[in-house]
């Protein structure tokens, strides 16, 4: 949720951005209807709602979402309107009941203030007193249909397919040779000695995968026999597919052995593409795959242990050329997207085999394990995963690059002087070999925080002499500082921060501008020198900003979106 104080610091950026640019999954900004207090009510209600079942939120009320320039967006909420009439109003209609808390900004547009309803986290599924329902995904509030009412229950814990027991009388369900890989991959992640030290039958009961004396499916696909997984898990196996184009394969293999296993041989399966790159430092070699080990595990452990087993359908590992797929069936839950999963609370579709795999070591419970992977890509001047969701699945993709010399040492040398680079610093600096700068906007992107933090951030790294400030107030913005641009020779990935490309952009508008004035033609407005350049906004203004003190002659004629740029004749 965002404190008044975070909200009041947000609307002047209204005069730059939409409010639907600024929302997120804990904040939404909406018109107050002046028509119809009934309907203004209703939309009051739904969204309580829908915020309640997203995990809570903030909702600005009196602001318009589609409207740029603060003063325009800015509507308010009328005086006359009761904030405790509101509060009595959720109340009434929900269900189970909803109690939110109300405050008041006053601010010198509309009406004079707006309303800010804070939603607190609690125990979804909500609906109104009929039993309807919205819950947040994103920017968005859709529907709380059938399915999405099954990933509230699976989120609360209502249901985990993985918990329900066995009842057979067989014993023959556990097999040994998955207990010895089980054993075996926790080992190699530093399980507890005592775990390690118990019996099979010790270790499934310590692990919580026995209940009333019977196996749960979490031990069977911790631990289980094909035969066991097939007839009481039927919808679980893996494929391992190695492309030889985006359309045919040339090696394939499919199980449905206990997960321990699968991950080896997938891995296994990889290691061939998987090649060693050795970079001497000082007295030391060190060596990197091309796929970090600690990246791929983390990815298969993942896939494995978050898919829904209750759909039909493999994990899927393709490997191609220039990359590999990791996917698996069961779309994202609990409000976690691929927009916010980098610093979301952890959410277990499983959550008893989460918290054996976690015992284990083999999966990390406080959402470390995505900061893992991206942090083994990026120190080594690799991009981080691309994850997205499609439909009822999620996939990640690596992409195969080489390792950046320079980079890896710079982190080396950092960490050894206790500079430790966490991974927002890594991403802002790989964004920035990449590119001449960036704004917190940009960075609020990148490393899915908000842009106050980034501000922060940004700060720390410019003390420490990693970047470097520009532009005034408004239109701040950071580069890679002089120091680093030669600790990294240059760029060290092929990027562009140069002069030179901003020289060369400023000469190709005034170009235009000089050939259109002499065709008595019209300037060119910030979105067209956007499109020439591929420039942002902000860098664009600078630029023609420049272009105006060093030549006389270009001016601005017109203002805000009618604005244009001419080269006075």
């Amino acid at each position: 949720m965002r404190t008044v104080q975070q909200i009041n610091d947000l609307l002047p950026k209204l005069d730059e951005h939409i409010a639907d640019e600024l929302e997120d999954q804990d904040l939404d900004f909406k018109q107050w209807d002046t028509q119809s207090i009934k309907k203004a009510v209703d939309l009051l209600i739904q969204n309580a709602i829908c915020m309640a079942n997203g995990g809570g939120g903030t909702v600005v009320f009196g602001v318009a979402d589609r409207v740029e320039s603060r003063k325009l967006a800015i509507k308010g909420v009328p005086l006359d309107v009761d904030v405790n009439l509101l509060k009595q109003a959720v109340y009434d209609r929900t269900d189970p009941k909803i109690t939110p808390v109300f405050e008041e900004l006053p601010v010198p547009e509309g009406t004079g203030r707006i309303i800010i309803m804070q939603i607190h986290p609690g125990i979804p599924p909500y609906t109104d007193t009929s039993g309807h329902g919205t819950i947040r995904v994103g920017k968005d509030c859709v529907p709380l249909t059938g399915t999405m009412r099954g990933k509230v229950s699976v989120v609360t814990g209502d249901t985990d397919f993985t918990a329900e027991e066995i009842h057979t009388s067989s014993n023959n369900l556990l097999s040994p040779v998955a207990l010895e890989k089980l054993r075996d991959i926790a080992r190699a992640e530093n399980a507890p000695d005592d775990l390690m030290r118990l019996s099979d039958r010790e270790l499934i009961r310590s692990l919580g995968l026995e209940r009333n004396g019977n196996l749960t499916k979490a031990a069977l696909l911790l631990a289980g026999t094909e035969e066991a997984l097939r007839e009481y898990v039927p919808g679980y196996n893996w494929t391992f597919l190695k492309m030889s184009s985006d359309t045919e394969y040339d090696n394939r293999d499919d199980h449905n052995w206990a997960i321990p296993a699968s991950v080896m041989r997938v891995e296994e399966h990889i290691l061939p593409y998987n090649p060693i790159t050795t970079l001497r430092h000082g007295l030391f070699h060190f060596e990197y795959r091309t796929y970090p080990e600690v990246a791929l595990r983390e990815a298969l452990m993942n896939a494995f242990c978050h898919r829904d087993y209750r759909i039909a359908g493999p994990v899927m590992i393709k490997l191609y050329q220039d990359r590999l797929e990791i996917s698996n069936t069961g779309g994202f839950i609990g409000g976690v997207t691929a927009n916010n999963i980098l610093h979301h609370q952890p959410v277990a579709r499983n959550p008893l085999l989460v918290q054996a795999m976690t015992q284990l070591r083999l999966v990390n419970r406080s959402n470390l394990g995505i900061s893992r992977m991206y942090s083994s890509l990026l120190m080594e001047g690799k991009e981080p995963p691309v994850i997205c969701e499609s439909g009822d699945s999620v996939m990640m993709t690596f992409f195969r690059r080489e390792i950046s010399p320079a980079f890896r040492f710079f982190v080396e040398e950092e960490s050894q002087a206790g500079r430790s680079l966490n991974v927002d610093s890594l991403l802002i600096l790989q964004y920035l070999l990449k590119h001449r700068e960036i704004d917190t906007t940009q960075a609020s992107a990148i490393c899915q925080h908000s842009e106050e933090q980034m501000r922060e951030q940004l700060a720390n790294m410019e003390q420490i002499n990693y970047l470097e400030r520009g532009g005034a107030k408004r239109g701040t913005y950071w580069s890679l500082s002089h120091k680093l641009v030669v600790t990294l020779g240059n760029d060290g990935n092929g990027g562009h921060h140069s002069r030179i490309e901003w020289n060369v952009a400023k000469t190709s508008i005034l170009n235009i501008l000089t050939e259109r004035a002499r065709h008595n033609e019209p300037g060119l407005s910030n979105a067209e020198i956007r499109q020439i350049c591929h420039y942002d906004r902000n860098q664009v203004r600078r630029m023609v900003q420049e272009l105006m003190m060093e030549n006389p002659r270009v001016r601005m004629t017109g203002t805000t979106k009618s604005a244009r740029y001419e080269m006075m004749r």
